[in-house]
């Protein structure tokens, strides 16, 4: 019985050759995209979840309540760690850990051979970062390779990179920045690329004496994380609790100080989708993007399992009488059910073996988009395999399942008498609700994609405040040698033609890194409820850039600090009325270490990206603080001029690797996920419309089959073609522009809390929506046009000949 199904369903599937390309066609795309959005998916649910202590894994974070919100920092004060081992020994674990970016130098027989610059994976840390986090060692003993000061260890990627092969690592020796030697004790596995702690060099926090030495409890940074496990008998809950009496006893607040400062667990799976505290990675991925994807994922399956229920109801006039035929001869509708779903199994299963090489092809194209890989290993192989055959079944089911009950349910003696028609059989409402749920879900998409390309083009566009064009930033050495060449540098760099100008400073106008803190105002002893961002630059720095004054004038050259430049938000937060009221008074920071008056006020400019709200800035001299060389070039001489300034660096800091950045390279980064997800939109709105009009032509083609006689008496009597065009285009119209009255209002509700998230954003303006339907429309048109005017142009005589 079995086989007698699936021969017949291979007999039929070979007759209708044209329906079997159309619905094959349309659900490998389908499952295809629904494939590709597990992996990344999966892929971003992984992270860190192979720690076998997972579930007991906590970053202590902190919060600062300042009267304008909210401020998160994954990072705590150095000493946190100690005091907690020692307030708290029930806690199996509690490891500091501080990340570094500067330059490695390989040592061979105590000589510099090679020099790299890591900018992810190097990292101080306590020696119980082992107890807490899984990885494989292949030499040396997790427990003691960074007890001692000056030790490290290595992942197998950077032994191999710095010494040949990980065999010879051990025992050799590195230096980090200008420190002494560093033994290499031991080499472990590469992380996985779904880790948020991506450990390459690993050295003991002894080897590191500004942090050794730190008692600073009122400095926090992002770098210096603080990472406990927890008992077995404890919750997150209760450890809490414990944290507010731990502030108290190691941190009073002042009873001058505005900002309230307090210590929250946040679980191991958890870090990966907050970007509120960020991650070491510098990358997260939102809870709110997934639940997006995999919903579009849903939809596009939709779509496709639409298209096989409307051909296969349209088309069941077609084998009317093979069911009939079936019935006299003793079919029971349940075998008849069998025999249609086992055609729709099949249908799907090449559906299915198609998709996975396509999934194949793509994931290339989708790991350079997400900008990680997301092929899935050899122990996740079973794991896709088991959503691949849960995508079957689904699909089996929701496409084949009413197409089944339908063609069962013939009545067998109007079916032989050839009394039904596609009306009479039903199926028809049906099909106009599909076809306006197909075009609903594209019309979303579309909606959606162009929110999101509007509001990236937005980005991209709008003016920050400063010139970002044509600048070079070079990481500067940090060592005092180094900054004693400034000069020098600064010369002979504006000495070549097409450099413009030269600028130090801690940071550039915009950048990821910031630096704030809190402040007095002209002598009150209250410090403000705000905290600056803090620009530390030479006076070059405003020529580089583009900076505008709007009142006073800059600060003079100085080593340290004697005058300052604030924003227009800074004067507009200190409540001052214009710029000039600020003229002449004094900041403090630091409780007196660092006072200066103002001098000047410059125009606003954005120290972050355009997702969050100005910031107020203060500017001031501090060479010590300077990490980073800005250099304007002349863009039609740029790789005559990067070649001169990677000279001139090589000759200047011959220890140090060279490495630029262009600023607007660094902007651009910002919205590196929103770019993602813009890219993302394209793709799938490009899917969905193609698949639904992949189903439109095939109802098109199935009508113009059906009504043959139809036009044929029709033109006989006088119709023009475009009578004709008209006949079979004005039902969908209708029908596509209902689903655009659905689409539109579901579409502008996600959108809008979409851009919410933004401080500076586009308005959802109508043009998003005439652009859409009349997109669809279009679109929809050329499909039913290109079939319906064949039907057109065809001869009468051919159709009515048998008449």
């Amino acid at each position: 019985m079995l086989k007698n199904y699936f021969v017949t369903a291979f007999r039929n599937l070979a007759r209708n050759k044209s329906f079997l390309l159309i619905n094959v066609a349309g659900l490998t795309i389908g499952i295809a995209s629904c494939l590709l959005i597990f992996l990344v998916i999966r892929f971003e649910l992984s992270f860190d979840d192979y720690h076998a202590k997972k579930d007991r894994i906590y970053r202590v974070t902190t919060v600062f309540d300042r009267s304008g919100g909210l401020d998160y920092s994954s990072g705590v004060s150095v000493p946190v760690a100690q005091a907690l081992r020692v307030d708290y020994p029930q806690l199996e674990v509690a490891n500091m850990m501080s990340r570094g970016n500067d330059m490695i130098t390989v040592l061979e027989d105590g000589k510099p051979v090679k020099k790299f610059r890591e900018l992810k994976g190097v990292f101080f840390t306590e020696p119980q970062v082992f107890k807490i986090f899984d990885n494989k060692w292949l030499a040396g003993d997790p427990a003691t390779a960074i007890t001692d000061p000056f030790t490290a260890a290595l992942s197998r990627s950077l032994a191999v990179k710095y010494f040949g092969s990980w065999q010879q690592a051990v025992g050799k020796s590195i230096v980090y920045e200008k420190s002494q030697p560093i033994k290499i004790t031991g080499v472990f596995e590469d992380v996985p690329e779904n880790s948020d702690y991506p450990f390459g060099v690993v050295i003991s926090q002894s080897s590191n004496r500004s942090l050794m030495t730190n008692t600073d409890w009122q400095s926090t940074t992002s770098d210096q994380n603080c990472i406990i496990v927890l008992p077995e008998n404890m919750s997150a809950a209760q450890f809490n609790n414990m944290l507010i009496a731990f502030r108290k006893k190691h941190a009073p607040e002042s009873s001058t100080t505005l900002t309230k400062i307090s210590y929250h667990l946040q679980p191991l799976n958890e870090i990966h989708f907050d970007e509120r505290f960020g991650t070491y990675n510098e990358r997260t991925f939102s809870k709110e993007l997934i639940r997006g994807l995999a919903l579009i994922a849903a939809f596009l399956l939709i779509i496709a399992c639409v298209n096989f229920i409307n051909l296969s109801t349209a088309q069941a006039v077609n084998r009317s009488k093979e069911v009939g035929i079936r019935k006299v001869l003793g079919g029971t509708r349940r075998q008849l059910v069998f025999q249609f779903m086992g055609e729709t199994f099949i249908i799907t299963f090449i559906a299915a073996c198609l998709a996975t090489v396509v999934t194949w092809l793509m994931l290339p194209f989708l790991s350079d988009l997400m900008e990680v890989s997301i092929t899935p290993g050899a122990g996740q192989i079973p794991q896709l395999l088991l959503f691949l055959v849960a995508v079957i079944v689904c699909v089996t089911f929701l496409s084949g399942f009413y197409p089944a009950l339908i063609l069962s349910g013939f009545n067998p003696i109007s079916a032989l008498k050839s009394k039904l028609s596609a009306k009479s059989i039903g199926g028809l409402s049906l099909r106009r609700v599909l076809v306006v749920l197909q075009f609903g879900i594209a019309q979303v998409l579309i909606i959606a994609t162009l929110v999101v390309i509007s509001q990236m083009n937005f980005f991209r566009s709008t003016s920050l405040g400063f010139n970002q064009q044509a600048v070079l930033n070079i990481p500067l050495p940090a060592d005092s040698v180094s900054h004693s060449k400034r000069n020098i540098v600064r010369e002979r760099l504006m000495q070549q033609p097409g450099i413009s100008n030269v600028s130090y400073s801690f940071s550039a106008p915009a950048d990821f890194g910031a630096w704030s803190s809190d402040f007095n105002f002209d002598h009150s002893p209250v410090p403000i409820n705000f905290e600056p961002s803090l620009k530390w630059a030479d006076t070059g720095y405003f020529s580089t850039y583009g900076l505008q004054m709007v009142a006073g004038r800059p600060y003079i050259e100085s080593d340290t600090t004697r005058e300052f430049v604030v924003n227009e938000t800074l004067v507009r937060k200190l409540g001052l009325k214009s710029p000039e009221e600020a003229l002449g008074k004094e900041i403090n920071f630091w409780d007196g270490r660092i006072v200066a008056p103002i001098v000047g006020v410059v125009k606003d400019f954005h120290s972050n990206s355009l997702k969050d709200e100005m910031n107020p800035v203060v500017m001031g001299t501090r060479e010590r603080s300077y990490r980073m060389i800005s250099v304007r070039i002349d863009m039609s001489k740029s790789k005559e001029l990067l070649a001169k300034i990677e000279k001139i660096w090589n000759e200047s800091f011959p220890d140090y690797v060279y490495e630029y950045q262009f600023m607007d390279e660094k902007i651009r980064n910002f919205y590196r996920q929103e770019n993602q997800l813009s890219q993302l939109y394209k793709v799938f709105a490009g899917i969905a419309i193609f698949i639904s009009c992949l189903g439109l032509y095939g109802l098109v083609s199935f009508m113009a089959v059906q009504r043959t006689k139809e036009v044929g008496i029709r033109k006989v009597l006088g119709a023009s073609a475009a009578n004709i065009i008209y006949l079979f285009s004005k039902e969908f119209t209708l029908l596509i522009s209902i689903s655009f009255l659905i689409a539109a209002p579901l579409a502008y509700y996600f959108m809008r809390d979409w851009l919410n998230k933004f401080v500076f954003r586009i308005d959802m303006g109508i043009w998003f929506f005439v652009v859409s339907i009349a997109g669809s429309l279009c679109i929809a048109w050329i499909t039913v046009g290109y079939r319906a005017a064949k039907a057109a142009f065809a001869n009468p005589v051919n159709s009515l000949r048998n008449e």
